[in-house]
């Protein structure tokens, strides 16, 4: 039986929203799954909201580390308003960030890091 060329169509847009609804449950499932999660305490450098399409609050810790060691830092995106209001009043600050890290997000629409900052409380010095 020869196909037509409406079914070749229909099949090669059912492909089409076959794939899209694979690539949603993916992105789905990275940003709803985190691979790990814990807690980073610092002091707080910066957090700025960056992009030009997908605009992402992105900051910057810096980790304590032992006198005379150069410090690390860590990296981090915060997804809600709320939670990058709370960073931005504490920055400057020592803090301890409570994060889920999510791997394997195809486009940095998402953010810039893999570890979302889903809490912030300051710790006295």
């Amino acid at each position: 039986m020869p196909i037509t060329k409406s079914r070749a169509i229909i099949s090669l847009v059912g492909l089409f929203a076959a794939i899209a609804v694979v690539f949603v449950l993916y992105v789905t499932l990275a940003l709803n799954w985190s691979y790990s999660t814990g807690e980073r305490a610092g002091f707080l450098q910066k957090i700025s909201d960056k992009g030009w399409v997908c605009k992402t609050w992105e900051g910057e810790l810096s980790l304590v580390a032992l006198p005379g060691a150069a410090p690390e830092k860590f990296l981090f995106t915060v997804r809600d308003a709320e939670v990058a209001k709370q960073v931005n009043a504490a920055v400057g600050k020592r803090v301890a960030l409570t994060y889920a890290q999510h791997k394997g997000l195809p486009t940095s629409c998402f953010g810039e890091t893999e570890y979302f900052v889903v809490g912030v409380k300051e710790v006295s010095q």
